[in-house]
């Protein structure tokens, strides 16, 4: 048992350990709450491009709802364990708090050094949607090829003549998403690369689709590698806040 004094002299270094970690908790319980929010925008406004990069429907968007959920639920934990003032908990949460750090540390530097081989997947799964695309066959990639013309203003893999090269084409010409306006696009001018010309979007997708996806990867990137070092000061501070209470025999009343 260590001397009334040195407990006295303690308490001070251990609330003010708690009022961080308190603090800590709860900004990382705001970064599962982030997580969660980008999870969900990215299956509203992402899914088109993540079911091409699959070519087939993405549990991407899942993966990052229920990170974002696991890390609220242990954020909420953190504050638990911290007010407790119980060293296995304030050990349990820092050991999740590694694993969280290593887990987004390798994710980072593995879609880092894989993005030209991730850009260069991205252009065959492209390339195949165009060439096996059919309207009418509800396939999710053909679904995509369409959300993606006429979100990003674009026609085809280069351009729109690309299109001519296809089966689609010569059955039924260019698809009507690639259209400016619907209202001026007739079936009759699709079929027929000159005219068409004047009434579809004339610049390949290809491009626009590899720059939208590099500028929402940097930012997810970007909030991974952060969210990642942060943990490094959770860590600290749990471990450093476990090891007074155990050493010192503190306990709250």
């Amino acid at each position: 048992m260590s001397p009334p004094s040195r407990r006295l002299q303690t308490k001070p270094v251990i609330t003010c350990l708690k009022t961080f970690l308190i603090s800590y908790s709860l900004i990382f319980w705001f970064t599962g709450v982030i997580l969660l929010a980008v999870g969900v925008w990215g299956k509203v406004s992402l899914e088109a491009y993540f079911t091409l990069a699959s070519e087939e429907s993405t549990n991407a968007p899942y993966v990052l709802i229920g990170t974002g959920a696991i890390i609220v639920i242990f954020g909420l934990f953190g504050c638990f364990a911290t007010c407790r003032g119980s060293p296995w908990m304030l050990k349990l949460y820092a050991m999740f708090l590694t694993l969280v750090f290593l887990a987004e540390l390798v994710a980072g530097v593995s879609g880092f050094i894989f993005r030209h081989e991730i850009k260069a997947k991205l252009g065959v799964a492209y390339d195949n949607a165009v060439t096996n695309y059919n309207s009418t066959d509800g396939s999710s990639s053909s679904g995509a090829v369409d959300v993606i013309q006429r979100t990003l203003h674009c026609c085809g893999v280069n351009n729109y003549t690309d299109w001519s090269e296809t089966a689609y084409f010569k059955a039924s010409g260019i698809p009507a998403s690639c259209c400016k306006d619907s209202a001026n696009c007739s079936p009759e001018s699709l079929k027929d690369p000159d005219k068409a010309g004047q009434e579809v979007y004339t610049v390949g997708c290809f491009a626009r689709v590899t720059h939208v996806m590099e500028s929402n990867l940097g930012i997810i990137a970007g909030i991974s590698f952060g969210i990642a070092f942060f943990q490094l000061i959770g860590i600290f501070l749990s471990c450093c806040l476990s090891r007074y209470i155990t050493n010192n025999q503190y306990e709250m009343v």
